[in-house]
């Protein structure tokens, strides 16, 4: 076995999968050149194609979904065998990222690899979470060939997590959860230290969704509100009464919250509109009250809206769940970095009100995210996620690849 695929483990017994310093430059220039191309939802051709590329001449064989991008690579199956055949029908365990951009501008002016497309930008750390499936692969398949891979892995590629109700549907509709048993997967952190991961048991972020509504009724001269529909103080009433409303008809631990981004209506001071229109999202931190999302929004909308006599045309559209991390495999990811980087390298995380099309996995099978520090350690100045300067310390691509190996060789011999 080469050293360079093996590392100790506090104990004394000995777990393979480091990374060679070779592939680690080759990650990180892999990484730049996406973070230098980034492609939006569902258009991610060229960042697909030279994920097929590198896969295929590692010897792997990956498939790009039928949807036309995004693609999935299987480690460990070397032909002919089905899936339950090869692994004793327990289920592969599954490596997700997510290869689309965000409609942003980057504004690093003093980066080198900034994105060379006006208005489009890796402002969440799609391309870090690429990169470390990518790097995981290539080590796996290192391993496999060396007789060292006791158990498949496969690898999804995603597009299009940035799309309500994102990409994750369309992908499991191709079929990648067929034969797999559990999945895991990573998000940037940027509050969090590379060299760390955050972990939480349960409910590690929030379901959102998207609300759109119209408010229709007979206008008229602001001297008679009470010949018309008196519709701007209708939609201010929806505005500030909907959310109390249906934060009132559920548990109050479930975080439900509807909040109101644009308001939109009238021309003139003195003429009551014929239409209003707003939209805003609903979040929440528990799944039940998620499912009962719809109906008390569709409700408390109607009961407002009847009162001024305003007829409503209501578009709820369903986004993402919230993302539930399995006991288990939360306990498989918190091994497998201790195993690599000691007993300090794990820390606690809060349930985020972010939303991630990653919790449509867990709908079929269970899985666990972490969240990936991207902070470089001692630095002051948080570069937030979905803003035009965020970067990552690039030291957390190691720290990813390190964190699946080690998850894919200790769920092997569990």
């Amino acid at each position: 076995m080469s050293r360079e695929y093996e590392a100790d483990v506090p104990g004394g017994a000995a777990l393979p999968g480091t990374l060679p310093d070779a592939l680690r430059a080759e990650l990180i220039a892999f990484r730049r050149d996406m973070h230098m191309h980034p492609e939006l939802g569902n258009h991610e051709f060229r960042t697909t194609a030279a994920l097929k590329a590198r896969l295929e001449q590692a010897g792997l064989r990956p498939r790009v979904l039928d949807i036309g991008t995004g693609l999935i690579c299987d480690i460990g199956i070397d032909g002919g065998e089905q899936d339950g055949e090869v692994d004793g029908g327990r289920g592969m365990l599954a490596l997700r990222a997510d290869i689309d951009a965000l409609p942003i501008p980057d504004t690093k002016s003093d980066c080198a690899y900034r994105s060379t497309v006006p208005d489009r930008a890796h402002a969440c750390g799609h391309d870090v979470h690429t990169t470390v499936v990518l790097g995981a692969g290539l080590v796996l398949a290192e391993l496999h060939r060396q007789g060292l891979l006791p158990h498949p892995v496969r690898l999804i590629f995603q597009p299009a997590e940035e799309v309500l109700p994102g990409g994750a549907p369309d992908v499991i509709e191709c079929g990648v959860l067929d034969g797999v048993g559990r999945i895991i997967g990573v998000h940037c952190d940027p509050k969090v230290d590379a060299g760390r991961i955050g972990l939480r048991h349960g409910p590690i972020t929030s379901a959102c969704d998207r609300l759109e509504l119209s408010l229709d009724g007979a206008g008229g001269h602001t001297a008679r509100p009470h010949l018309t529909t008196d519709l701007v103080t209708a939609a201010a009433r929806v505005v500030t009464d909907v959310p109390s409303l249906v934060a009132r008809r559920v548990d109050a631990r479930s975080g439900l919250a509807v909040t109101w981004g644009r308001i939109e209506s009238g021309h003139a001071c003195n003429v009551i509109p014929q239409h209003a229109e707003l939209s805003g999202t609903v979040r929440c931190l528990d799944l039940e009250a998620w499912r009962q999302a719809p109906d008390l929004v569709h409700e408390a909308i109607d009961e407002i809206a009847n009162l001024y006599r305003a007829k409503t045309e209501i578009n709820y559209i369903r986004g993402v769940p919230p993302v539930v991390n399995d006991p288990a495999v939360t306990e498989l990811l918190h091994d497998a970095m201790t195993s690599r980087r000691g007993p300090y390298s794990v820390e606690d995380t809060e349930q985020s009100l972010g939303g991630e099309d990653f919790s449509w996995y867990l709908e079929h099978v269970p899985g666990a995210m972490a969240r990936l520090g991207v902070r470089t350690p001692g630095e002051r100045t948080t570069r937030d996620l979905h803003r035009g300067d965020f970067d990552a310390d690039e030291s957390a691509i190691t720290v990813g690849v390190e964190l699946f190996t080690a998850a894919a060789l200790l769920d092997a011999i569990r």
